[in-house]
């Protein structure tokens, strides 16, 4: 049976052939007109174009050395199931996820060894100035959360962190388009252009950082990024001495799919940075991403959780314990926000008013 072939109108996804009179393809819905060369070059790269592929080492962590392990304690919180670590003078404590408390359930095991460790940089004292800042920073925060807004724990926590190197070898295909707009005495006319835009490049990407704690939001640790991984050291248990570290529970194996999708996010991103001509629009269409000598490590990056309570409501903040990165969520004030939008209602009322009393149409 013989193939057929169909083509896609870029302007208005319609089904397009080729035109015997004026020798190029054309969409019977929209009339665009395509030269074919066009869609034979295109399909010939997306032939020879191969799929994803990534490779990655799979050797992060170490095993710990005798007598590490008698050093730390495990906490579990009966609340959440959350697994802290502490230093063996850690008698009790709170979970830094839920604010209960946790009991301690024996020695460490069963898990790996970091690879590295980034130290804690910014002082509990520090945090809790951070947290006052970014407070009074936000307009739309209620004032009595403002004024009393209550500190309810406050803990220095090291987040397990795999870290994905790798080389990259990224071919990605790009629709661009241009719009220009014209008007005369019967019309207005808007002209959209479009271009298949092609790159290529090689890369290399280190210490793509992924959370291997289920517990602690992605959102919330990628917006306190990012970490220095210049200033990670060895690691060595004394890091721990007075902070709680978490236990990850995601692996690094179930990690990959994250790496793999900022590795191809990220390579889209740095080949649109090489189209420099003036688009209106530049969407990634098709890719191919090739990773090689991809390997992972093992770290332990500090954080500062704070929690706080206001009318009964919890409200969760994260600092970087590095750079002082400061983030999370806060009620906000809906006095303020409606006073924001009848404002802006008022004065463009007011702009209407005046442009009608001009045109002598009020």
């Amino acid at each position: 049976m013989a193939e057929i072939l169909e083509y896609k109108c870029p302007c208005c996804g319609g089904a397009i052939n080729f035109d015997a009179t004026a020798q190029k393809m054309k969409c019977p819905y929209c009339d665009s007109e395509f030269d074919p060369q066009a869609f034979l070059n295109k399909d010939k790269r997306l032939d020879e174009q191969a799929p994803d592929d990534f490779t990655w080492a799979e050797n992060a962590g170490q095993d710990w050395d005798e007598g590490e392990q008698e050093q730390m304690n495990v906490f579990v919180c009966k609340s959440c199931a959350g697994e802290i670590v502490g230093d063996a003078n850690t008698a009790a404590t709170e979970c830094p996820y839920c604010g209960n408390p946790v009991v301690l359930s024996g020695r460490l095991s069963g898990t790996l060894k970091p690879d590295y460790v980034i130290p804690f940089r910014f002082t509990k004292e520090q945090a809790k100035d951070e947290l006052k800042k970014y407070v009074n920073s936000k307009k739309f925060a209620p004032k009595k959360f403002k004024d009393e807004n209550r500190l309810e724990e406050i803990k220095g926590l090291y987040v397990p962190f795999w870290l994905f190197d790798s080389d990259t070898d990224a071919a990605v295909s790009y629709e661009a388009t241009t719009v220009r707009t014209w008007s005369d005495s019967n019309y207005d006319y808007t002209e959209t252009s479009f271009f298949d835009v092609y790159r290529a490049g090689s890369m290399k990407f280190e210490n793509i950082p992924c959370d291997g704690s289920s517990k602690m939001p992605d959102d919330l640790m990628e917006s306190i990024e990012p970490f220095n991984f210049s200033e990670a050291v060895d690691f060595q248990t004394a890091y721990l001495a007075g902070y709680l570290a978490d236990k990850y529970d995601v692996t690094m194996e179930d990690s990959i799919e994250r790496a793999n999708n900022r590795v191809k996010a990220s390579s889209e991103d740095v080949l649109r940075t090489t189209i420099t001509y003036p688009y209106h629009a530049v969407v990634p269409k098709s890719s191919s991403i090739q990773v090689t000598n991809g390997k992972a490590k093992y770290a332990l990056y500090p954080v500062w959780i704070l929690n706080t309570d206001h009318n009964g409501t919890k409200y969760t903040f994260a600092m970087n314990g590095q750079t002082g990165k400061f983030t999370g969520n806060l009620p906000v004030d809906g006095k303020k926000l409606f006073a924001l939008f009848a404002g802006l209602t008022i004065g463009i009322g007011a702009v209407a008013f005046v442009i009608g009393r001009i045109l002598g149409l009020l």
